[in-house]
């Protein structure tokens, strides 16, 4: 059974993940915490279009990088989970966003979080990646909440820029 163009494990990835709106999408469910289709519409700073953000959803779903259910509060509307295989894209995105602040114009309040996971290293990906297992995969979830850390860190770049 062929899966890809070919069995190439960077085909194989760049066919899953290799569109920038399903990194986005993903980046904001996993920074985010946008675990429902309004939510990552309306805080979508690069502005994803309705059609785009449910094809990229339905994309992420299918190959098994996202999975949807329904929500309590509300039947007609799905909840959106990492699975295991997208939590461990974890290194791969902050190694993306370590090059981009590199060799790309990023400004400083988004930059932060990227600083923070490269500086904390490979470490503070394991436990930023424990706090995604417990909220998307319903295991224990660590008493230090990573997630928080870096909010905090990006809110207070974001006030301190204004004047």
């Amino acid at each position: 059974m062929k899966l890809g163009r070919s069995g190439c494990p960077i085909n194989l990835a760049v066919e899953a993940i290799g569109d920038p709106w399903s990194l986005i999408v993903l980046r904001d469910i996993m920074f985010g915490d946008q675990r429902h289709y309004r939510e990552l519409l309306a805080k979508s700073d690069e502005g994803i279009a309705s059609n785009i953000l449910a094809d990229r959803l339905k994309r992420l779903v299918d190959t098994g990088l996202l999975t949807a259910t329904s929500d309590p509060a509300h039947k007609q509307r799905l909840i959106y989970s990492l699975t295991e295989a997208a939590i461990q894209l974890v290194p791969v995105l902050v190694h993306l966003a370590a090059w981009g602040r590199a060799h790309r114009p990023a400004t400083p309040e988004l930059s932060v979080r990227a600083e923070m996971l490269e500086q904390g290293g490979p470490e503070l990906w394991a436990l930023l990646m424990d706090e995604l297992r417990g909220r998307h995969l319903g295991v224990p979830c660590p008493a230090r909440s990573i997630l928080g850390e870096l909010q905090a860190a990006y809110e207070a770049r974001r006030t301190a820029g204004v004047v």
